[in-house]
């Protein structure tokens, strides 16, 4: 018999079950027009699970500086993931069609609308969510801008946009709150608070 080689194509025995989670996987992976990388990552962790008899897949994520081994359905997003394996309810699931920002987070220092992604897309990746920016006593400066001018009415929404905020820090944005605004135009209040919003943002850049 012979060696296998690296970049050889491995047979893989899939059942229906799990023939139908690779599909849906890439169908999602393509869909978000995500890199071949991450498709491949995905089908790979779903062929991992095959001899998993509850037809789940295991993932490790780096969440709010801890390791987290998580066994997932395949199908599960990583708001899913956050809220209801590891109990980290600051990500809100809003609208769960990515369009409102509720559900934003950090997925290797970058903002992800995580009701658009799947969990087991992510192997390996680091994910911040709110209660990772800073807790009642340590805010994170961003955090205090928002308890400082009134950043929020209900607060449903406000956890997406501190989150988005924080990753505007480090990503090209001009000076004035009309950049500010379009930088933040994936994230909808639906109480209208965005002029305060807008003045946290704006206290924390110049600080």
């Amino acid at each position: 018999m012979s060696e296998k080689k690296p970049g050889d194509i491995v047979d893989i025995q899939l059942g229906r079950r799990n023939f139908l989670q690779i599909v849906g996987i890439t169908g999602a992976a393509s869909g978000l027009g995500l890199p071949i990388a991450a498709q491949a990552a995905a089908i790979a962790a779903v062929a991992h699970s095959a001899a998993d008899a509850d037809g789940l897949v295991s993932v490790q994520l780096k969440v709010n500086g801890n390791v987290q081994t998580l066994k997932v359905d395949s199908r599960t997003t990583l708001l899913d993931a956050l809220r209801d394996h590891l109990q980290l309810t600051g990500t809100k699931k809003g609208c769960d069609h990515g369009q409102c920002g509720a559900c934003t987070v950090h997925v290797n220092g970058r903002r992800v609308n995580s009701c658009l992604s799947l969990a087991a897309m992510h192997e390996g990746d680091e994910v911040t969510t709110l209660e990772g920016l800073g807790q009642p006593g340590n805010l994170h400066p961003m955090q205090q801008a928002f308890l400082e001018h009134d950043g929020y009415q209900c607060g449903y929404c406000t956890s997406g946009q501190i989150m988005s905020a924080v990753a505007l820090m480090k990503e090209p944005c001009g000076p004035a709150n009309a950049d500010v605004k379009e930088a933040m135009s994936g994230n909808i209040c639906r109480c209208g608070a965005y002029s305060n919003i807008v003045a946290a943002i704006q206290q924390v850049r110049k600080a």
